[in-house]
């Protein structure tokens, strides 16, 4: 008997629920016993929340594991060309085989009950993880953080809250501290949280939640400090001071994760060798990511292309500040977004970087704002807009104009995987 390919075992669990996203732990807890309960069988946890960073920390995180010669499961989500990017297992992106049978087996095992698509596939993740050994679990959450999927470990060994800010108001709430509130949520009973920078808002609620569990509190700005100095990132903390190469991953906002990365380590007793792995090797596809070789850059050999996923304001501010400080080149967007996202709040901060935006549709993704829209938001901060029908005509109308231009693909994640597909 021939097995079915993830994609369509994938398929068929989309059906199994009428609701995307739907945040309660109810059927998470059900599917879990149906299969054994693997959670309570994987290798110490360390769980990741908040709104922006919480992907470039976590592959920090496992870049210095991964330098002290440890190895470390991952989960992550969303996945930018194939699902199978969300599960590394040992440090390894999980193979095809191995993730169709665990779809199948929690597929089975749910026996048609209702169950959203992200659940289910948090259940696999899981079971691959107890089945395989390795020396720590990295769980990022993926929406939210109190009634998300992931949270269903009663004893992590570190929790972490990375920059909070607003995002996904439709299901977390309007305001800075409601969203905290939600993310706080995987603060355990004794468990120690690494905090990285936060809006005073923010950090009120998350050190309320913290007393309330007992949970030590290692705090940026009171507990641990980091920044650059001179091209390095300077870290400190109560057992002294690290001097750093700076983060491969692009962007001042990447010396905060950084920060959150070696607390962590240092706090689970890694050495300064772990914690130079972190910032020097670490690698996370479509933040800032320059896309050097592939399909679409063989198109403009003359001009640097660059990828970002980031879609909210804060991830505008934060690529906008890191534009800033690349070396002065015409600067062009091509930019795709959902009609979910706040669009005007994250051009703003980008339209005194960028000479033009062309706004195209996000390629088969039926949430997509459209194009037109996208183009009126960004007239809306000042950007002389395009429309364009797609990456294609986007890209060759801004290299006939401009062929060594500076060339950012951005506004969303799933536009920066229909990026890299369309790459190779």
């Amino acid at each position: 008997m021939t097995r079915d390919t993830s994609d369509a075992i994938l398929a068929r669990m989309m059906a199994l629920h009428p609701k995307i996203i739907d945040l309660t732990l109810d059927r998470m807890w059900r599917c879990l016993s149906a299969v054994g309960d693997p959670h309570l069988s994987v290798p110490p946890v360390i769980h990741v929340a908040g709104t922006n960073g919480k992907g470039s920390t976590q592959a920090m995180i496992r870049a210095g594991i991964e330098a002290a010669g440890q190895s470390a499961h991952a989960y992550t989500s969303p996945h930018l060309a194939r699902f199978h990017e969300r599960i590394r297992v040992a440090g390894e992106v999980i193979s095809e085989d191995l993730l169709s049978s665990f779809l199948d087996e929690v597929y089975a095992a749910n026996g048609g009950g209702s169950i959203t698509y992200f659940e289910i596939t948090t259940v696999a993740a899981f079971l691959a993880f107890a089945r395989k050994k390795a020396n720590w679990t990295l769980l990022e959450v993926g929406l939210g953080g109190r009634h998300d999927a992931t949270n269903v470990i009663a004893k992590p060994e570190l929790t972490i809250i990375t920059k909070i800010d607003l995002d996904h108001q439709q299901f977390l709430g309007e305001t800075i501290p409601e969203i905290a509130y939600q993310k706080a949520g995987i603060i355990k009973q004794n468990v120690p949280v690494v905090v990285g920078p936060q809006h005073d808002a923010a950090l009120e609620v998350i050190e309320k939640e913290a007393m309330r569990y007992s949970a030590p509190v290692l705090a940026y700005g009171q507990h641990w400090h980091v920044g650059e100095e001179n091209g390095r990132l300077v870290y400190q903390d109560e057992r002294g001071l690290l001097d750093l190469p700076p983060p491969n991953l692009r962007g001042p906002h990447q010396f905060g994760n950084a920060g959150m990365a070696i607390a962590a380590l240092r706090h689970l007793g890694f050495d300064e060798a772990a914690c130079e792995g972190a910032v020097s090797k670490a690698f996370w596809p479509a933040r800032m990511q320059r896309l050097r070789e592939g399909a679409l850059v063989d198109r403009a050999p003359h001009a640097e292309l660059w990828l970002d996923g980031g879609h909210n304001p804060a991830a505008g501010k934060a690529l906008a500040e890191t534009l800033a400080g690349l070396p002065k080149r015409a600067t062009h967007l091509i930019c795709g977004m959902l009609s979910t996202k706040d669009v005007v709040g994250y051009l703003r901060p980008l339209a005194e970087h960028a000479e033009t935006l062309h706004a195209i549709a996000i390629p088969g993704e039926a949430a997509t704002l459209p194009a037109e829209e996208t183009a009126a938001a960004a007239r809306e901060v000042g950007l002389s807009t395009h429309v364009a029908k797609s990456l294609d005509a986007a890209l060759a109308d801004i290299l006939e104009s401009d062929p060594e231009a500076r060339i950012l693909i951005c506004g969303s994640l799933y536009l920066a995987g229909a990026v890299l597909r369309q790459n190779g």
